[in-house]
């Protein structure tokens, strides 16, 4: 049994799990079956014999997640430089579980969670070859983005992070980054949309003998404003100095304003996430933490 974090939460366990494998799946249901610990907030995720993964959405929004999966990955999995998991079933709402869900191919890795990349420039490099492969699939008959889907315009977003800074009160320094979300919002509007992953954090990629192998977890996929997808900065690299995001950025040949938008959107992010999960999900609250004192620091110690 997991820990909630969010008032609408349908809790899951391995009980429930092989239930709705019996029902729906009974081919798997006699697999051996582990829950994969993870700071995520979408779902809840089990390994299903060595090669599948079997996700139960959290709440009502990440019910839809699946089926999207299903309909683009095929399309963007030959076409980009990274491994994709595939969407193997789905599985239907019960009067037991309520929204639908999933079984997907298991991708062996190692997710990011915790190690110091500042300085690896190999994998910023190989980070960069998947954004620009994804970026570079034709957009044609692309579905539009959901109304308050992450991307857009940060406009849209003003009175959001006014409100978020509000309620963090003194455990952010609002002042500084009331000022780092102007800066972003003054690079002005994206020019033209590409596809892009959206949800580039540690947990999201994985590493094969250190060598980036894989990114799952592709819930916020659309075709947006491609400074989405260079938040890696602040949520692996250590900051837009670093020698990696260096690397990053320069592969991608980033203009300084997709720099900026990029800042803006891993604040929104995080000022989303930190209260959000401040009492539920320690590991989501350290990385928007320490993201945002990333961006504390790069607004202090900028020119006047």
């Amino acid at each position: 049994m997991r820990t909630r974090m969010h008032d609408d939460e349908n809790l899951t366990d391995a009980a429930l799990a092989r239930r709705l494998l019996a029902d729906q799946l009974p081919e798997w249901a006699d697999l051996p079956l582990r829950a994969v610990e993870h700071f995520g907030t979408d779902h809840d995720v089990y390994q299903l014999g060595e090669e599948m993964s079997l996700r139960l959405p959290r709440t009502a929004w990440a019910a839809a997640q699946a089926q999207k999966e299903a309909a683009l990955l095929p399309r963007l999995a030959p076409l980009v430089s990274l491994a994709l998991p595939r969407v193997l079933a789905l599985g239907r709402a019960t009067p037991y579980y309520p929204l639908g869900w999933s079984v997907q191919s298991w991708l062996p890795g190692r997710d990011l969670v915790g190690r110091a990349l500042d300085g690896d420039t190999r994998l910023a490099g190989d980070l960069a070859g998947f954004v620009a492969s994804l970026r570079a699939v034709s957009t044609a008959d692309a579905p539009p983005r959901r109304p308050g889907a992450r991307g857009g315009d940060l406009a849209e977003h003003d009175g959001t992070v006014e409100q978020r800074i509000a309620e963090l009160g003194d455990r952010v320094d609002g002042a500084a980054l009331a000022r780092a979300w102007q800066q972003s919002r003054a690079a002005g509007a994206p020019g033209e949309e590409r596809w892009t992953h959206g949800d580039l954090l540690p947990g999201n990629l994985l590493t094969t003998d250190g060598v980036l192998t894989a990114a799952i977890d592709l819930g916020a996929l659309n075709v947006t404003d491609p400074a989405l997808d260079l938040t890696p900065c602040w949520y692996l690299f250590g900051g837009v100095e670093t020698a990696a995001a260096r690397r990053f950025l320069g592969d991608l040949s980033a203009p300084e304003a997709d720099v900026l938008r990029a800042r803006g959107w891993a604040q929104l992010q995080a000022l989303n996430a930190l209260p959000y999960y401040w009492d539920t999900n320690p590991g989501m609250v350290r990385l928007a933490g320490a993201a945002l004192r990333l961006i504390t620091a790069e607004v202090a110690h900028a020119p006047a």
